[in-house]
Parts: structure tokens; sequence; C-alpha cells
């Protein structure tokens, strides 16, 4: 068990600096859900192999994954919050395996920024006692 009062002193700062960026990078595509339903389901087809997936359930995953960015963007639940937002996020990046094998086509290099989120994300839930910042929960569970 990690002591929280040995937290070095900018640690708690770094823990939110990478919630925020999480944070800001997910909020376009959970909202693209809701502006243009019909290109998460093309998402879904593409990456995923879920073809045909309703509009309706594109929105009701768009619904559950707001929840969950809400708790995770204020520091909520950290142990639910944090590894669902992880989860989600190394799904997408091994998802999208195709791109990683032809980095040199059209735009998938991008893809590849995937990874050093994924490694983020793993260190936040990791060091979650010691992200205080603007944190509303105290307990990492």
């Amino acid at each position: 068990m990690i002591n929280p009062s040995s937290t070095p002193r900018h640690l708690p700062l770094s823990l939110f600096l990478i919630r925020a960026s999480v944070v800001l990078m997910l909020a376009p595509w959970i909202a693209d859900k809701f502006i243009n339903p019909g290109h998460a389901v093309g998402v879904f087809e593409k990456f995923y192999g879920l073809g045909g997936v309703a509009e309706t359930l594109v929105l009701g995953i768009g619904v559950v994954q707001v929840a969950i960015l809400l708790a995770f963007a204020v520091g909520a639940l950290r142990f639910w919050s944090y590894g669902l937002v992880l989860l989600m996020h190394a799904g997408s990046t091994l998802s999208s395996w195709k791109q990683y094998l032809n980095p040199y086509d059209g735009a998938n290099l991008l893809f590849f920024a995937a990874w050093p989120m994924l490694a983020a994300l793993i260190a936040l839930f990791l060091l979650r006692e010691h992200d205080t910042l603007l944190s509303v929960g105290r307990n990492p569970r």
C-alpha cells in the first residue's frame, strides 16, 4: 500500500494534468456519439467489427461514457472511473491494430499517439491514491 503522506510534491499536479488532458481528448470522441451517431456507428464497424450497431445503442453507450468521464474528470470513484477509462482507451488502442501494421498509409501514424496515452492511464490508475489535486474522491476505491 502506498503511503499518501510520502507523496512527492509535484506528483498530484502531474497526475491532475494527465487526468485533465485525457478528459480533453475523450470528450470530443464521446460527444461525437451525440453529434454524429452515424460516424460512431462506422467506427464500431471498422475498428470493432460490429456491423449494424443501432444509433440508439451508440447514444446509450455515449450516455454511459459521459457518466464515466464526469466521475473521472472530478476524481470520483477512482478505482472504477480510472479503471473504466483505462479499459475504454485500451480497447480502442488495441482495436486499431491494422493501422499499426501500415504506419505510413494515410494518417495511420496518428494512431501511435494512443500508446503513450495508454501508458499514462496505466500510471494514473496505479498512482490514483496520489491524484488528489481538484479531486472530490479521497478513497481510491
